[in-house]
């Protein structure tokens, strides 16, 4: 797989995960299967783990300028493989942080 098409895959996936987050669903479905939707034990920020990718919501507790952007009401999720950010959703735009 290309990392074009690794990308379109991420954000295809990454943009149903954000919809049942911020719709405050429980689970989301992904190619037939049903994931359910967890909570960090400290922050109670949302997430799912698929795949190695952690898509998370960003925490509104913290003092960066995201969590400032998410006290706002914006809303922003990332996507993450280990310890590396790979993309970001905010306010329903897609945005792939690899190409930086």
């Amino acid at each position: 797989m290309s990392e074009e098409e690794e990308i379109d895959r991420i954000a295809e996936v990454a943009n149903r995960i954000y919809d049942a987050i911020f719709g405050g669903l429980d689970s989301v479905e992904i190619e037939g299967e049903n994931i359910p939707i967890t909570q960090t034990s400290r922050s109670k920020v949302r997430l799912v783990e698929r795949d190695g990718y952690t898509y998370i919501e960003q925490n509104p507790h913290k003092e960066s300028h995201w969590a400032k952007l998410a006290q706002e009401g914006h809303q922003i999720m990332w996507v993450i493989q280990g310890r590396k950010y790979l993309a970001q959703i905010k306010d329903g735009k897609f945005i792939n942080l690899k190409r930086k």
